[in-house]
């Protein structure tokens, strides 16, 4: 593929289960085909399963985890916890825009980026700075996570709204690693 074919921004939104999924699994399918692929997550620990697998193929599949330790869910974190992932997440957007000035990847995946909006982590404006940057750079842009932001999906090529039918934590099986983290 072309470098210059690249460009264009996905995303994966909604309720249902599967949007880190469905852009880890795009991501190997860019590797497969040649292209340097980097992840950065946010809102997840280290200890998800993904992050595991996809260390085995690194470089070529480079992960960034924003969250410097572990952590619970936001809303549930302590002012003082709250003030910490924003320095790590501000580290994290420094990073972001260092990748893409320095085309360090011909595909970005932004996991759980709308979340961080969703909490005013970031601005819209700050995503949508991101987006125009990767497009002038030929850079692939995958971004996941709920409630994504009619400015946002409006600036995407591709977006895929994952709809939540049945979920087995619903009859309350909990959440398994390897399945659900």
């Amino acid at each position: 593929m072309k470098v210059s074919e690249l460009g264009l921004v996905h995303i994966y939104t909604g309720e249902g289960k599967g949007k880190t999924t469905a852009a880890i699994g795009l991501g190997i399918r860019c590797l497969g085909a040649g292209l340097r692929v980097n992840m950065v997550s946010f809102l997840k620990n280290p200890g998800s399963s993904e992050f595991c697998a996809l260390s085995r193929i690194a470089p070529q599949f480079q992960i960034i985890i924003a969250n410097q330790k572990p952590r619970g869910f936001y809303w549930k974190l302590s002012p003082a916890e709250k003030t910490e992932i924003l320095k790590d997440y501000q580290t994290a957007y420094a990073q972001i825009l260092e990748m893409i000035t320095q085309q360090a990847c011909e595909v970005l995946i932004l996991d759980e980026i709308m979340a961080v909006l969703k909490y005013g982590i970031f601005s819209v404006e700050s995503i949508l700075l991101i987006i125009q940057q990767c497009r002038e750079r030929h850079i692939e842009l995958i971004l996941t996570g709920r409630n994504a932001p009619i400015a946002v999906l409006d600036a995407a090529d591709l977006v895929t709204e994952m709809k939540e039918i049945k979920h087995p934590m619903a009859n309350g099986t909990r959440a398994r690693k390897g399945i659900e983290y």
